[in-house]
């Protein structure tokens, strides 16, 4: 990280520092700087006796889902089209946008999911989800079952560093890791259980 995005980084978080638990979900909502920097920082204010631990996961799990639900009205109503000229206003790749498109149309809502666990396709396949329709409810049940363990293990890490929370990097693989093999097997349970389903009802 140059000086320059160094210090950007540390002017945003002071403000949200000066919000409180408030500043979190803002910071998150509107994700700026990463989500993983955002909760870690989160966990070191709670070393610091600033704010407590269940308002930062709370606060933290809602900023979160905002910023998801309005990605998700993005796809709905300003489609890929839109998407293709502001993309890169929301720092979503063409590149990221053409996975996230495919990896949903293949495997379907169980992507909104699996997707919580890797970077940048954590904010993308939101896109898709509001492009193709998915219910609101069923996007936002597997949106709030993905972002629950990202925002409680980098909210426990960053309390956990203390002062060196910005090597949240260096520390998250070991956690993160597991989460994400544990999203795949949970996605290929699903994609399996869906074709035994659809192979029963195929006519003989």
């Amino acid at each position: 990280m140059s000086e320059l995005l160094h210090e950007l980084v540390l002017s945003a978080l002071r403000f949200v520092e000066g919000l409180g638990v408030w500043g979190i979900l803002i910071g998150l909502m509107l994700e700026v700087i990463p989500s993983e920097i955002v909760l870690a920082y989160a966990g070191y204010l709670i070393s610091r006796g600033e704010i407590s631990l269940i308002g930062a996961i709370v606060f933290g799990l809602l900023g979160c889902l905002f910023q998801q639900i309005i990605l998700y009205w993005i796809g709905r109503y300003g489609g890929r089209p839109a998407l293709d000229k502001f993309g890169k206003f929301l720092h979503l790749k063409k590149k990221h946008l053409d996975i996230a498109e495919d990896w949903f149309n293949r495997y379907g809502p169980v992507m909104v999911f699996l997707a919580r666990f890797i970077p940048v396709l954590r904010q993308a396949i939101s896109i898709p989800a509001g492009m193709a329709r998915m219910p609101l409810a069923k996007f936002m049940f597997y949106t709030t079952l993905g972002t629950i363990p990202w925002v409680i293990i980098f909210v426990y890490l960053g309390r956990s560093l203390g002062d060196n929370w910005e090597q949240i990097n260096q520390v998250a693989g070991p956690y993160v890791k597991p989460l994400i093999f544990a999203a795949i097997v949970v996605a290929a349970v699903y994609i399996i259980i869906k074709w035994i389903k659809r192979s029963k009802a195929v006519p003989r």
